[in-house]
């Protein structure tokens, strides 16, 4: 009695991890760009508030140009009360947050604090990234 030898079958995953590769590729240059808002130079605090809400809120980005957007979109600031008493009116929970360059002067952050309160909205927050001190000071 003679069997007849049978091979087996052998997967190839060579394509597999080429599309895998690929994909972390794709992935890696997208996130970086998935950042929200305008990229600014955020000012830095000390004692972050770790229990701060989690939620998605409207994002107005102030530039060192002095350049004012609503999340990434570009906008006027003589359109900034008419715009923030909308979005206020359509989402009344969602809160705004501020994310301005550290070169912009302090008065001009609190031109866009008082506009914010007059559209009705309560507050603002400022956002601020992590602070470096300097060695020695």
């Amino acid at each position: 009695m003679s069997r007849s030898r049978r091979t087996t079958p052998d997967i190839n995953v060579t394509p597999l991890v080429d599309v895998v590769l690929v994909l972390l590729i794709i992935f890696m240059v997208v996130m970086p760009q998935m950042e929200a808002g305008i990229p600014v130079d955020l000012p830095g605090l000390l004692h972050p508030d770790t229990k701060a809400k989690a939620e998605t809120p409207f994002l107005l980005s102030l530039t060192a140009a002095g350049e004012l957007y609503l999340d990434k979109a570009p906008l006027a600031k003589d359109d900034l009360e008419r715009v923030v008493a909308e979005m206020h009116a359509r989402e009344p929970e969602r809160a705004v947050v501020l994310k301005a360059d550290r070169s912009v002067r302090y008065d001009e952050v609190r031109k866009i604090f008082a506009r914010c309160q007059a559209a009705g909205l309560g507050g603002v927050s400022l956002q601020v990234g992590e602070r470096h001190t300097a060695k020695g000071g």
